[in-house]
This record gives structure tokens, C-alpha cells and sequence, in this order.
């Protein structure tokens, strides 16, 4: 039982390291997409700057904290397998598939703004920050009230408070242009 304790404080560090990369690339994708809008020669500085931090953030902290977190996550399940057949465990993998999927879309972002393409706008990336936000949510509840039904409580909640952040920023917004 000593290894579950080492490899299920493993596991959750490298998920903690996880999110926290993707809550700031995100951010500093907003930054980036930000800084393209400014007058030159601030622009090229700043851009070369984000360029800089979002590399170190991907590659040295989100990716190997990813591959980490779910290396540590599969030696959990060899050590408890009987957590397969529990309806809970299927919505949490449910859900580490969809923020996988997420990775793998902020990777396709980080590769446009890389190469200086922008599809997207600040207030989007903003908005794209709270998918994150709401799969953690999601299975904090999920793991921890082991039910795959209480857990929508918590996610409905976020998802009502990440509403009323986004109709206050806009309110903010329309507010700042008015002046």
C-alpha cells in the first residue's frame, strides 16, 4: 500500500503541473494574440518574447507533466483494477479524453502563433480557458464524492459562475468604450 500512497502523490502532483500549464499557456496565448495588435517595433519584441515563454511553458512544464500525469495514472489502475469497474472511473476517463483533446487543441494554437497565424481573438482564448477550468471541476467532484451523479452539481456551478464572469467582463468592456 506504500507504493499506491508514492505513485498516487506522483500522479496528483504532475496532474497539478498539468493544469497549471494549461491555465497559463491559454493566458499567454491571450498575451500573444494581444501583442499583434500593437504598433511596431512593440509588437516584434513582444511577440518574440511570448514565443519564448509559451516554448519553455509547452515543452518543459504542460507536455511532460501531461505525459507524467498519465503514466502515474495507468501504474494506478494496475495497482487498483477494480477501479474499472466502478461507473465513476468511466466518467473521469471520460473526461481526461476530453482534456487530452484540449491539449491537443492548445498544441495546434501554440503551432499557428508560432508561426505568427492568428485565427482566434483574446476574448475567445479567454472563454477557451474556462474548458479547462470546468474538466477540473469535473473531476475533483467526481473523484471525490465517487458518484457519477453528484459531480454535476459542481461542474453545472462552474459552469453558471464562468457565465457570469464572461457577461461581467463583456459588461466591463462595454462599460471601458463607452468612456
Amino acid at each position: 500500500m506504500e507504493l499506491y500512497n508514492y505513485i498516487k502523490s506522483l500522479h496528483l502532483i504532475f496532474v497539478i503541473t498539468w493544469f497549471a500549464g494549461l491555465f497559463y499557456i491559454v493566458r499567454l496565448f491571450v498575451y500573444q494574440i494581444e501583442a499583434n495588435e500593437k504598433p511596431s517595433p512593440e509588437r516584434e519584441i513582444l511577440l518574440k518574447q511570448y514565443k519564448i515563454m509559451t516554448y519553455r511553458l509547452w515543452y518543459i512544464i504542460t507536455w511532460p507533466s501531461a505525459v507524467l500525469a498519465i503514466t502515474f495514472a495507468i501504474w494506478l489502475l494496475i495497482l487498483m483494477p477494480a477501479w474499472l469497474q466502478m461507473p465513476w472511473m468511466h466518467v473521469k476517463l471520460g473526461f481526461v479524453v476530453l482534456l487530452i483533446a484540449y491539449q491537443i487543441k492548445c498544441q495546434l494554437i501554440y503551432r499557428d502563433l508560432q508561426n505568427d497565424i492568428f485565427k482566434y481573438s483574446s476574448n475567445f482564448m479567454r472563454l477557451w480557458n474556462e474548458g479547462a477550468t470546468i474538466i477540473l471541476f469535473a473531476v475533483v467532484f467526481l473523484v471525490i464524492l465517487k458518484n457519477e451523479f453528484n459531480w454535476i452539481y459542481g461542474v453545472l456551478g462552474i459552469i453558471i459562475f464562468s457565465v457570469l464572469i464572461m457577461l461581467g467582463f463583456k459588461f466591463y468592456k462595454r462599460l471601458r468604450e463607452r468612456k
